[in-house]
């Protein structure tokens, strides 16, 4: 009765992961032999477990990632695209999320662009980074719709805010006038303040030309390659 009562007390506190724990524990011989300081410890290891697995669950939910299981240990070297696994290893540890940098992807159709990107995303969520994944034309779309309603600013912070945002499909359309000014909005924000993983089929030395405006341009290139990883594929396509 006593150890159920205090079950539905750590419930009931909302320490869930250590209420689930408690009657597991409570039921192995071997937990007999520990001192009480030392069980007490396990059980407030299970529940910082407990809440380290929903954090990481509300990280990725939110994150909307195109290839939810795209992993970095999953990665294919034996295609022919001419992948760093050197690079790839550098994108493994955190350092360049806390310098801020960009990872900058690119390569013809079918190559496995967007999958690399959820991969490197998938890693910075795992190591509590929050994260988001957006289709560039798709995130245009919203953002158009946002000066009509007024929540243009809010969009943008939104963006701002994200901890590493993916854009995929990067420059697969010349942009428009206010596209140009959102995009530099967004790059402007998240400079060395956050990191920005990028995909497209547009090769980076064509990325001046693509955007335009050869000002906004300037700016744009300026802050997204300065300092960043770029990685340009090769080859024949992956899916087949």
């Amino acid at each position: 009765m006593l150890n159920e009562t205090t079950i539905n007390t750590l419930n009931a506190l909302k320490i869930f992961g250590m209420a689930r724990s408690l009657a597991g524990r409570l039921g192995d011989p071997h937990q007999a032999e520990l001192s009480h300081s030392e069980f007490v410890g396990l059980l407030v290891e299970d529940e910082k477990t407990h809440r380290e697995n929903l954090r990481l669950a509300r990280i990725l939910k939110n994150a909307k990632l195109r290839f939810p299981s795209a992993c970095l240990e999953d990665v294919n070297y034996s295609h022919p695209r001419g992948l760093s696994k050197a690079s790839m290893r550098e994108l493994g540890v955190t350092r360049w999320i806390e310098a801020h940098r960009n990872v900058l992807f690119s390569g013809p159709t079918g190559i496995g662009k967007s999958w690399l990107a959820c991969a490197v995303g998938n890693f910075a969520a795992r190591a509590g980074y929050t994260v988001a994944y957006m289709r560039v034309p798709r995130l245009f779309e919203t953002l158009h719709q946002s000066h009509g309603d007024g929540t243009h600013l809010k969009a943008l912070a939104r963006l701002a805010k994200v901890q590493v945002l993916i854009l995929d499909d990067f420059l697969i359309t010349p942009l428009q006038a206010p596209e140009r000014k959102d995009l530099l909005e967004i790059i402007e924000d998240r400079y060395q303040a956050g990191a920005t993983i990028i995909a497209g089929q547009c090769p980076v030395k064509k990325w001046h030309h693509a955007i335009g405006d050869p000002t906004l341009a300037d700016a744009i290139c300026d802050r997204l390659v300065h300092n960043s990883y770029k990685i340009e594929m090769t080859g024949p396509t992956i899916r087949t």
